[in-house]
Formats: C-alpha cells, sequence, structure tokens
C-alpha cells in the first residue's frame, strides 16, 4: 500500500462498516474500540483499549507505566492506581482558588504520542507479528481520539499495527484551535473503503430500552424512532436508571461521557444533570481536555438558570469562557464575558470579567486581532477594583495579579523595563502581605515570569537563579528544566543544557521542543549522529516543524545524503514557501545538481527574506564567480563577510581579489585565513600575493 497502509471505512450505518470491515485481510485484532464521545467523554478510544491491554502490558512491561504515567492517568483514570502518580507539580497542591496555571492546548498532542509510544513499544514486547486496531464511530469522537488516530496513522515507526478507522462519511474538525487535522492525515495514510447500505433485515421491533442502555450511541434509524416515541417521562426514567446504574461502576471516565449525557436527559437536569456537567467541565479543564471542557460547558449554559442557580451560572459563565479562549474562540467568550457584565454589578464579578477581557485581546485573538490599548484598559479597570476590595490580602492578591496581566501587556508592546518593575513590585508586595504560604503556586507564576522578561533582556544570570528559585518549590513542572536549558544554552553550556531538556522530557510526555532543542545542543558538541536523531524524532512527533526538517536537511547535506536532504527541503518549503534556511539549502543543492541558475534564484529568494543571512550572501557570491562576474562576486561576499566573518567565507573572497588583482586586498584576507586556521592554500595564495606586490613596487 506504500504510503497508505491503513484503512478508512466510510458508511453510514455501523453495521454496514462492519461487513466491510469482515471482508477485509487483516491482521489480527489488537481490539476493537468504539470513539463516540457519548460514551466516556475525551479519550474513549484510547481508554478503552488501555483498559483491555492494561493487565498485560503492565505486567509484561511494568516500565511502560512508570514511562508514560502522564499519559495513561489522563486518558484512563480508572488506572491511576496502577502507575505511579503522575501530578506531583505545583498547581496540583494549590488550595482551593489559588491555582492560576493550566496546560498548553498543545498538551494532548504531546499525550497521543505519548500513547503511540507506549503501544509501539507494547506490540514490539508482544511480539507475534503485526496488530489490527479498530477504531468506530471516529467521527463523533472527541478531538484528543481523532489527534490519537491522526498520530498512529501518520506515525513512521508503528510498523506493526494497520488502524482501521471507521466513520459515517467525511471527518470534520472541531471548533477551536487543534494540533492536527484528522481528515487530511485520513486521506494520505489511509485506503478508503465505501460501505454501501446493506437491506434491512426482518425482525422483532426494535426495543427503545436498549437504546438508552447502550448510552444511545446506536445509529439504527429505526431504534431511534421508537425512543423517540416513548412518552418524555418513560425517557427521563430510562436515563435516570442508566446514570444510576453507570455511577454504580465506579469507573471515572464514565463521569466525563455517559453519566452527565443519561443526568442532562433524565427527570432533574437542571439538578443532577447540572451537577453532573460541573465536574465533568472541572476535570477536563484541570487536565488539559480543553475541547471536551468547552462543549460540556456550553451544555450546561443551555440549562442552567440565572434566576434561580445564580452560583451554578456564574460557574458555568466563568469556567466556559476561558475554556473557550485558551481554544481561539476568543469571539465566543467575549460574548459570555458582555453576557456577564450586563448581568450583575457586583465588583468583583467585574474585576474577573475585565481581566479576562483584556487576555482576550492579549493573548487568546489571533495576532492581526491583537488590540494592546484595549487589553491595557481593560486589565487597568481589574487592577482599580482590586484596590478597592475590602479585605487585605484578597486586595493584594487581585491587585499583583492584575499587574501581572500588565506586565504582559507591556512585554507584547516591547517594554520590558516596566514589564519587570511591575513584577518586582508584585512579588515585594505579597512577600510583605501574605503568610508565606498561601497563594504559592501564584507567587512561583510571578517569579518565572520575571525569570522569562530577564532573559529577553539578555540578562541570563539572573534569569537562571529566578528558574532556580522555581525549582526549588516547584521541581516536576518539566516547562522550568526546558527553559533553563534555553538560558544554558545562551551561556554556551551545552552540556548543563543537555542535562535540563532530557529532565524536562522524563517529566512530560513527548515534547517536541525539548528534542530540537537538545539536537541543536549535541550539535555544538559535535555530536552529529545524535543531533541528527533528536531532528528526525522532533519530526516524527511534529511533521510540521519546518525548524527540524532544515535543521536535518543540512547535516543530511553535510553527510553527502542529497536525496534525504532534498526530501526534507521541498517538505519544508511545502509547509512553510518562505523559510529562508530552507530556501538557502534548496540553493546550496541545485547548485550541487549543476543549476546555478536555478540555485541563484533560490538564494536571491532565501535573501529577500532574511538579508542576514551569511551563508546565502556567500554561495551566490562563489556562484557567481564560477560564472565569471567578479564584480557580483565580491559585492555578495563582502556581505557575507560582515554578516560571518568566518575563514572559508573570507578565503573565497581573498580569491575574487587576488584574481581581480586586488593583490592587497587579498593579502589581507588571506593573512587572517592563515593566522585563524594554518591553511597551507591560504600560504601559497598569500606568498602569491606578497611576490605581484613586490614585482608592482618594483
Amino acid at each position: 500500500m506504500g504510503d497508505r497502509d491503513h484503512y478508512w471505512i466510510r458508511g453510514a450505518r455501523r453495521r454496514d462498516r462492519d461487513l466491510v470491515r469482515g471482508r477485509l485481510a487483516l491482521p489480527p485484532e489488537l481490539a476493537v474500540v468504539d470513539a463516540h464521545r457519548r460514551l466516556r467523554g475525551p479519550y474513549t478510544a484510547a481508554g478503552t483499549l488501555l483498559r483491555a491491554i492494561a493487565p498485560d502490558l503492565l505486567t509484561r512491561t511494568p516500565e511502560l507505566g512508570v514511562e508514560h504515567n502522564i499519559e495513561i492517568m489522563t486518558s484512563t483514570p480508572e488506572l491511576a492506581h496502577a502507575v505511579p502518580r503522575a501530578w506531583t507539580s505545583l498547581e496540583w497542591s494549590a488550595r482551593k482558588g489559588e491555582r492560576t496555571r493550566f496546560y498548553s492546548r498543545l498538551h494532548t498532542l504531546n499525550i497521543a504520542n505519548g500513547l503511540a509510544e507506549l503501544l509501539r513499544d507494547y506490540l514490539a514486547a508482544l511480539g507475534g507479528g503485526p496488530r489490527t486496531l479498530v477504531v468506530e464511530n471516529l467521527h463523533e469522537a472527541d478531538v484528543t481520539d481523532q489527534e490519537l488516530v491522526g498520530v498512529l496513522l501518520r506515525r513512521g515507526d508503528l510498523g506493526a499495527l494497520t488502524v482501521v478507522a471507521c466513520t459515517a462519511g467525511e471527518v470534520t474538525d472541531p471548533l477551536g484551535e487543534i494540533a492536527i487535522s484528522l481528515g487530511p492525515l485520513l486521506d494520505r495514510h489511509a485506503v478508503p473503503v465505501d460501505a454501501p447500505p446493506a437491506p434491512e433485515a426482518d425482525g422483532p421491533a426494535p426495543d427503545p430500552r436498549a437504546y438508552v442502555r447502550d448510552d444511545c450511541v446506536d445509529d439504527d434509524p429505526r431504534v431511534i424512532a421508537a425512543y423517540e416515541a416513548l412518552p418524555p417521562e418513560e425517557r427521563a426514567r430510562l436515563h435516570d436508571e442508566r446514570a444510576a446504574e453507570l455511577a454504580a461502576r465506579d469507573e471515572y471516565s464514565l463521569t466525563l461521557g455517559a453519566i452527565p449525557f443519561h443526568a442532562e436527559h433524565g427527570s432533574d437536569p437542571a439538578g443532577a444533570g447540572l451537577a453532573a456537567l460541573r465536574g465533568a467541565v472541572s476535570y477536563c479543564r484541570g487536565v488539559g481536555l480543553y475541547q471536551a471542557a468547552a462543549e460540556l460547558g456550553l451544555r450546561g449554559r443551555a440549562i442552567v438558570d440565572r434566576e434561580t442557580q445564580e452560583e451554578m451560572w456564574w460557574y458555568f459563565a466563568d469556567a466556559t469562557s476561558i475554556t473557550l479562549a485558551t481554544l481561539g474562540r476568543a469571539d465566543e467568550a467575549k460574548a459570555i464575558y458582555d453576557e456577564s457584565r450586563a448581568a450583575t454589578h457586583d465588583p468583583a464579578m467585574h474585576m474577573e470579567l475585565a481581566y479576562g477581557t483584556s487576555m482576550l485581546y492579549s493573548r487568546h485573538y489571533p495576532e492581526p486581532q491583537r488590540d494592546y490599548q484595549q487589553a491595557r484598559a481593560w486589565i487597568n479597570v481589574s487592577i482599580a477594583i482590586a484596590s478597592l476590595l475590602e479585605e487585605p490580602k484578597q486586595r493584594a492578591f487581585h491587585s499583583v495579579f492584575g499587574r501581572n496581566g500588565l506586565a504582559l501587556v507591556e512585554v507584547r508592546q516591547n517594554d520590558p523595563e516596566e514589564a519587570l518593575r511591575l513584577l518586582n513590585e508584585g512579588m515585594a508586595r505579597l512577600d510583605r502581605e501574605l503568610e508565606m504560604d498561601e497563594h504559592l503556586l501564584h507567587r512561583t507564576v510571578l517569579r518565572y515570569n520575571r525569570a522569562q522578561v530577564l532573559g529577553m533582556m539578555g540578562k541570563l544570570e539572573e534569569a537562571l537563579a529566578d528558574y532556580a528559585k522555581v525549582l526549588e518549590t516547584d521541581p516536576d513542572f518539566p516547562e522550568h528544566h526546558f527553559n533553563i536549558g534555553n538560558i544554558l544554552r545562551r551561556l554556551n553550556r551545552e552540556e548543563e543544557a543537555i542535562a535540563s531538556y532530557e529532565r524536562a522530557l522524563r517529566l512530560s510526555p513527548p515534547f517536541p521542543e525539548a528534542y530540537y532543542n537538545r539536537g541543536d545542543a549535541r550539535l555544538e558538541l559535535g555530536d552529529v549522529e545524535g543531533a541528527l536523531a533528536d531532528f528526525a524524532y522532533t519530526v516524527e512527533l511534529d511533521p510540521a516543524h519546518v525548524d527540524a526538517r532544515a535543521n536535518r536537511a543540512g547535516l543530511l547535506l553535510d553527510l553527502g545524503d542529497t536525496a534525504a536532504a532534498w526530501r526534507d527541503v521541498t517538505t519544508g518549503l511545502e509547509m512553510s514557501p518562505r523559510h529562508a534556511h530552507l530556501l538557502c539549502l534548496k540553493g546550496r543543492l541545485l547548485a550541487e545538481r549543476g543549476e546555478p541558475g536555478a540555485a541563484s534564484e533560490a538564494l536571491t529568494a532565501a535573501l529577500a527574506v532574511n538579508p542576514r543571512l551569511a551563508e546565502a550572501w556567500a554561495l551566490r557570491g562563489e556562484l557567481a564567480y564560477q560564472a565569471g562576474d567578479l564584480a557580483a562576486a565580491l559585492e555578495d561576499l563582502d556581505r557575507a563577510v560582515d554578516l560571518s566573518d568566518s575563514p572559508a567565507i573570507r578565503f573565497n573572497r581573498a580569491v575574487v581579489h587576488h584574481d581581480t588583482g586586488n593583490h592587497a586586498e587579498a593579502a589581507t584576507d588571506f593573512g587572517k585565513v592563515l593566522a585563524a586556521t594554518g591553511d597551507e592554500e591560504a600560504r601559497e595564495y598569500l606568498e602569491s600575493c606578497h611576490r605581484a606586490l613586490e614585482s608592482t613596487s618594483a
């Protein structure tokens, strides 16, 4: 099948898809899982798979439970007892109301890659040849399962697994920002198989009670019609019974899918339904499952009554708006903020709404829509209200919290000095007015933010000291170690940086940027093989990581593998046509192919994007020299030397000076090359220049 090593079965009914699948020649089944999010919410398919294989997996390969504890606990909370505790960083011990740090929206993609590695290594330990994973109802899956299937489809290190994705037609992307889009991956990696409708079979009338017992995922129109024909009271009673039955099973993932669904449709949607939805929203927000949290929150808002359930109404307004903002659905979040402002005259509520609106304009809107004047105006409203709070500690915390938001605006408007002042004042105030154990997480966040600002300002040792202080109270948060690695690299402490990146990787699911940065650090130390492996793995985790492709292409070209380098360059330029480094590599490859005209065009395009790319000036100068245009060659090489006074570039310029009779300039360049490298060819050229100068003076 080549690049298409999987199958995509498309049919309106599951029974039709099952019939077609039965006729395919597939490897033995690892599992058949239903991804319908109504069953268990996010990671319905992943959790079903892990619950099926966990007894053998954790017995056969217990080390995988340790290595992938975050992925297991996030996708399959029922297995929390079987693996080491994953959530040990400071946000998990924060007191109620003190959590101010949440996962990135890209966290679930890292989880998906970690689950793929878990499955890869388990299959290798299992032996016995290829296996098949069937994922049904993928069109109804939460984005977490869609991400996972997308990763399983595209990763090249899962050769022992055939994925059979089953959908009712095309797969559409969920609303909000997503890391990967499943539809194109199915198009590229899966053989499409259409499942025609099978004739209806004779049989007894469908049982609508069975529809509820199956959590209403049956796609048989007859059973759906029978269910809808039941009296509303009977439907509600069936949902109540099913909710109680599922609750008695004490499986936490059911509280994220079927239990809230049945409670919503039971006899008490405004009571039991909202309570179930609220619990699910809180959990999903806490572990970074934002698409599910947004959907659950919007369902709660459709039920809750502001007049009679004020506290619950405010919960769903707040949680849903923040989650929508995190997903990039800023307009929807702002609509909730505006509605909420119109619903209250409570100063504390307006303070929080003003802060949230400021973050929309400074962080959550895409760059063209950001408005820092609006962001500043709204954050100042929040700070002003905070200064009027009666309780001293609340006044101190919210005032500093608001100024931390203002510091972000200052950074975005390129005033790090003012941001640093705000952070320093805030840290000092909390130290004065709070006990040492109060709001510990936010105080750590303030120091972390100060470290970032110091790093932006080039005050690297001070930034490193702040990060080290953060680690004293929050040693298990991977981003701290990642950022320390970045500072250490800027201080040319590459070995220490590598150790920090590796610590970050041990504390988190697979993290593309950590592998990429470790690859850069390894390259600085001359570990070409290690760097190449890291760049390759970065691309495996994130095929859209263009910089990793560019770095890998450069190394491959240096190693003489021009075919592989060309593949990386062309793939990278398809994703980022104006990537200067890739354009420069394209020029170099074309030059080696003997296509100087096309090579010069690529280099000119690279310089149009980044005129400070010394390598492109130097290579274009070499091409001009080879074409006999010494004036153009000298002009380009002059620019290259100004940007990067490397011996190789200076040597080439010296040759042009020599060939044009500028022996004094050539001698100066050859002398500097000789002093730096001891190159014998430079010595011979230098002697030639001296002889020419002596002849001229005589």
